[in-house]
């Protein structure tokens, strides 16, 4: 064999080896990037970990212990035989203030606390005005590595206002729920702490359908 022909040989052996580290070194990068996601990801941390058969209601794993005390409680009043109505309207003010105005848990200001208990209709508009109202200033946390001070709620206080009817676009509930609410905090951030829902029934389930920013109720 020529020495022409074995330059030839040797370059193209070259060549091979070459693209076989690129591809080596790429594998690599991927692999260890890959394994950076997983262990910054919050995407394991709110994992849905407990469900409400027959009402759709999740339980997310990032939830307060406060939160997930509510959901046993909620899960053990839909599961009775006879559903107290005065104790699921409760539970579902207590649980919807509870998620919407603690903010330490959230990924980002588009992961908005409290959406499955809003009224079905009117979740989407309800996000977007969170998203551009009280959670615009949440910082990203997709890498658990945020600095930012957030409210942390410790104990949300709710009292039955009034069953009285209630008009939303071209139709009327006749008993909705007017709920007043006294939010709680493990440290005062200047985040709102008192305002009043307004329940609705939508099938068997009873959802958010107002929610003012404070309450009209001076004793709460």
């Amino acid at each position: 064999m020529s020495n022409k022909g074995k330059k030839r040989k040797l370059s193209i052996r070259k060549i091979v080896i070459f693209l076989l580290l690129i591809i080596l070194v790429c594998a690599l990068g991927y692999f260890a990037y890959t394994k950076f996601v997983s262990n910054h990801n919050p995407s394991e941390e709110i994992k849905e970990v407990d469900t409400i058969k027959g009402y759709d209601y999740t339980l997310r794993a990032n939830a307060t212990d406060y939160y997930k005390s509510l959901f046993k409680e909620l899960k053990e009043t839909l599961e009775a035989k006879d559903v107290d109505q005065n104790k699921y309207a409760e539970l579902v003010g207590q649980m919807f203030v509870a998620a919407f105005f603690n903010l330490d848990n959230k990924v980002s200001k588009t992961d908005i606390g409290g959406v499955q208990f809003v009224y079905s209709d009117y979740q989407s508009d309800f996000e977007k005005y969170a998203s551009h109202g009280m959670y615009k200033t949440v910082e990203s946390n997709v890498y658990g590595d945020r600095k930012q001070e957030l409210p942390v709620v410790s104990k949300v206080e709710v009292k039955l206002l009034k069953n009285e009817p209630f008009k939303y676009g071209d139709k009327t509930d006749d008993d909705a729920y007017h709920l007043s609410f006294k939010v709680y905090y493990k440290e005062d951030l200047g985040y709102q702490t008192s305002g009043e829902l307004v329940l609705i029934h939508n099938g068997k389930k009873l959802e958010v359908a107002q929610m003012t920013d404070e309450s009209s109720d001076s004793e709460n």
